[in-house]
């Protein structure tokens, strides 16, 4: 069976591509094989297609179907339904929050959550390296002082700054190419230079502010613009690109999702930096490129676990 490309831009044509749950069904099998089934239990294995969208591997005896060893896995919930959560949650570009997406699908929102965040996982797709120029900062996620139970402002006070207990967040975005960020343990030499050379190629400039963290990296030039004395841009050396990620990261953060826990603020890093990474591919070509990605388990005790 050959692929088939398929084309929407809008709900009306997604409908249109997949009217029922066989349709979703071929259009996974495709994704994940291309029309030549592979057993996940075997790779080296005859497959034989049986019943009911099913496969058999010979070597293992064990049966299997698209979902298996996917985020999908062990999942009730229709795939026509994780398809269209698949399509609004890569297509809004502040995201969808768990209440709308229960609303939307008809669910409970503990399931439209766990949904969001197994499709979360399916958004952390490698990254090449950067190069050129290179502009990095690091942001801190979390609520304000003023808003915090007192016992917690009592220790932002004693510790002298308000982002003691806020997450921070790297980023390194290339001029007109893609973004890289996650979390850090610290804003700090020790955290932040392995990360700078790990994704930015030898020879490229990194432009950042004057924290003391992205100076004198070995292998990259290095400018800097320091933002405590009001200056914001040298030339054309400023950190103006990655200031505005940072910006719509944090509006889809309080306006969307209003909080997010410490826990999995990497996650929601992944998340934006996907949909800023793909922001040139069509509608359909984002959502076949979080479907490409999509082998892999994430459990609901690992989400809401404390490890």
């Amino acid at each position: 069976m050959e692929q088939q490309d398929i084309y929407f831009k809008s709900i009306h044509d997604f409908i249109a591509v997949f009217p029922d749950e066989q349709a979703c069904i071929n259009h996974l099998e495709q994704i994940r094989w291309g029309g030549l089934v592979v057993s996940p239990f075997d790779a080296s294995s005859t497959v034989y297609k049986c019943k009911s969208n099913r496969f058999k591997c010979r070597n293992t005896n064990k049966y299997f179907n698209a979902r298996t060893g996917t985020i999908f896995e062990d999942s009730n919930i229709k795939l026509m339904k994780w398809f269209m959560a698949l399509y609004v949650f890569s297509s809004h570009k502040k995201g969808i929050s768990s209440y709308q997406l229960a609303r939307d699908l008809d669910i409970t929102q503990k399931s439209a959550w766990f949904m969001l965040h197994r499709l979360r996982y399916a958004f952390a797709t490698p990254s090449e390296k950067l190069e050129g120029i290179v502009e990095a900062d690091t942001t801190y996620v979390g609520g304000k002082t003023t808003n915090k139970h007192k016992s917690k402002r009592d220790l932002d006070n004693a510790k002298g700054t308000g982002s003691i207990n806020k997450t921070p967040v790297l980023g390194m975005i290339q001029r007109d190419g893609n973004i890289v960020a996650g979390v850090i343990a610290k804003e700090d030499q020790e955290n932040i230079r392995p990360l700078l050379r790990r994704w930015i190629e030898v020879e490229s400039t990194l432009v950042s502010d004057g924290h003391s963290a992205y100076m004198g990296v070995a292998g990259l030039k290095h400018e800097s613009v320091s933002h405590e004395k009001g200056i914001y841009a040298r030339d054309h050396f400023h950190t103006a690109h990655i200031d505005g990620f940072w910006s719509q990261f944090k509006r889809g953060i309080y306006g969307i999702y209003h909080q997010i826990s410490p826990k999995h603020t990497n996650a929601y890093a992944q998340e934006f930096t996907l949909r800023h990474n793909t922001r040139n591919f069509s509608t359909s070509s984002r959502f076949d490129f979080v479907l490409s990605n999509v082998v892999g388990k994430l459990s609901y005790k690992t989400l809401v676990g404390h490890e």
